[in-house]
């Protein structure tokens, strides 16, 4: 279903407050639409003027970080549920997201080739420099190819050896096929000779710009990685179409795009990607990893709208540990305050959570490992990223349904994109992933219930039955005995009957003669608990008035 996004963002806002509201009946003040859940928000509205550019003040972001950390502390502020989801607790397609994994068949190949359009610029030789890269920390060459296409080029650096080019494009092609919108980026091999300075190259000296010359190249190229051969490893990281708009805000809307009605810090979108980010161990989350464009509609050129961007993974896998020393990420921020505070408190006797970090001191790989790994106790490397700050265990468990859909098959075509050469690599980095996607969904499968893919359906008999998928048990991730409770209720709170179910060998349980509620639409309200114990899951069901039919207008996580 197509809406406005709106018209569905302001009935979502509009949910979640009532949602808020104390109940003392048994099925909650929750009430959905009788109409079928929203897949895709009408984000792509005409945009005829390119919004501003949005500045990177590093100084004035850190600084607002920690100010608005305290007065948030202040304000005594309650938690709030992520919005931009629809009545199945789902992100619908936009500009922000797109379902891929799990919802089409996305094969290892295109797991492999990631974000399209993107053929590598490796065979397109030789490369035109126009500038040095500006910002980061890593150094990095501006170029242009034989066809015209420009890209960023970057290098590992020396005692790191194709860590971090590796790690940007296995997390970018892990990030795409979960739903995100990522550059193309490449691993490719070169040589000095490749390699040709523009007349009009140039490199900025205090915000200058100044010839950029040989010496400048030999001197950038002499900080990495080389071969006895002249070999140079890089990565190439493609422009993405449109005009930069910077990167995306860590709260708020812009106020010149009349598309963005979400506050980012409140998007599922966004919170969700924090599920993500501990799995890869992706603490690099900021301003500037995160990028907006102005682009052209591929179906009507006339038409413009900002597309958000998720991007720089080169310091996931283990990567900051490695390349920076901080053997911390992953497990603090950069200014822990209360790390610090507990290391004062005990003289320095405060274990640090990071002291086990295993290193498996394989080239190519960071500091990275399933030992020790704790999804629930990730931090990312800045405090100021408020959509993995204010994440909660509904956003986690959401974006834990997505990684956890991953194949090996999957997972190995991303990581034979990295273009590792230890041949111990591959499959260490494999297994690590794997290991660490089921302990992230473990955790937090636990701590939301996971029936999901709820659907009425026909049974043998040619009555409808609800059915329902407990994904613990789909992923083999749990192994009690598991048996469910349905409770049946009407829109007031009346208990309409108790029924019972076990799973069948994949997860999946149905259960007949559901009872239907008098009132309006035939409106039912089922509770499903599993014998596992943990919060329930409410499912709304309603008759169709155009068909008759029962169906699933919604479903509430508790």
């Amino acid at each position: 279903m197509h809406v406005s996004i709106f018209g569905s963002m302001l009935w979502i806002a509009t949910l979640a407050a009532v949602a808020g509201c104390g109940s003392s009946s048994p099925v909650g003040p929750v009430r959905f639409a009788n109409a079928p859940p929203v897949w895709r928000v009408n984000d792509r509205l005409d945009v005829p003027k390119a919004p501003k550019e949005e500045p990177y003040m590093l100084r004035y972001y850190h600084f607002d970080a920690y100010y608005d950390a305290a007065a948030r502390q202040l304000r005594l502020e309650r938690e709030r549920r992520a919005l931009g989801v629809n009545s199945l607790d789902e992100v619908p397609d936009s500009t922000w997201f797109t379902n891929r994994i799990g919802v089409r068949a996305l094969t290892p190949t295109e797991v492999h080739r990631g974000s399209q359009p993107g053929e590598s610029p490796e065979s397109h030789r030789p490369w035109t420099i126009k500038s040095s890269k500006i910002g980061g920390t890593t150094p990095g060459l501006i170029c242009e190819d034989k066809r015209g296409k420009k890209f960023l080029l970057k290098f590992d650096q020396r005692h790191a050896p194709e860590v971090e080019t590796s790690a940007s494009v296995i997390g970018g092609r892990l990030a795409w096929a979960a739903g995100y919108n990522v550059p193309s980026d490449h691993v490719v091999y070169f040589k000095r000779e490749d390699l040709v300075i523009d007349g009009s190259a140039y490199v900025k000296v205090r915000d200058k710009k100044v010839p950029l010359t040989t010496k400048d190249v030999d001197t950038m190229l002499a900080q990495a990685a080389i071969e006895k051969d002249g070999t140079i490893r890089g990565l190439a990281s493609l422009y993405i179409d449109g005009k930069p708009l910077g990167g995306v805000e860590r709260d708020g809307v812009r106020d010149d795009d009349p598309n963005d009605k979400i506050p980012h810090q409140h998007r599922r979108d966004q919170r969700g990607f924090a599920a993500f980010a501990a799995w890869l161990g992706h603490n690099d989350l900021k301003f500037d990893n995160t990028f907006d464009a102005w682009q052209e509609d591929p179906a009507d050129p006339k038409r413009h709208y900002v597309v958000h961007y998720q991007m720089d993974f080169g310091k996931a896998l283990g990567g900051m540990a490695r390349i920076n020393g901080r053997l911390s990420a992953d497990y603090t921020y950069r200014f822990d305050i209360g790390e610090a505070f507990a290391s004062l408190l005990t003289f320095g006797l405060h274990r640090q959570p990071w002291e086990p970090r295993v290193d498996p001191e394989i080239k190519g790989i960071g500091v990275f490992s399933a030992n020790h790994y704790d999804p629930g106790g990730f931090k990312p490397n800045n405090m100021g990223h408020l959509p993995a700050l204010l994440a909660d265990r509904f956003d986690y468990f959401w974006g834990s349904k997505i990684l956890i859909r991953f194949t090996r098959a999957q997972i190995a075509a991303a990581v034979d994109a990295g273009r590792l050469t230890d041949p111990r690599a591959k499959p260490y980095l494999v297994d690590t992933l794997i290991a660490r996607q089921r302990m992230t969904a473990r955790y937090w499968f636990r701590r939301v219930s996971p029936i999901d893919a709820v659907a009425i359906e026909q049974a043998a008999s040619g009555g409808p039955q609800l059915c329902f998928t407990d994904l613990a048990l789909h992923h083999n991730l749990e192994t009690a005995q598991t048996s469910y409770t349905i409770d049946a209720y009407s829109v007031g709170g009346k208990r309409l009957a108790t029924l019972k179910s076990v799973p069948n060998a994949v997860g999946r349980s149905c259960v007949a003669d559901v009872p239907v509620a008098n009132d309006r639409d035939n409106y039912t309200v089922v509770r499903i608990k599993h014998s596992r114990g943990g919060p329930p899951v409410m499912v709304h069901i309603a008759t169709d008035p155009a068909t008759g039919q029962r169906r699933v207008i919604g479903l509430e996580r508790r």
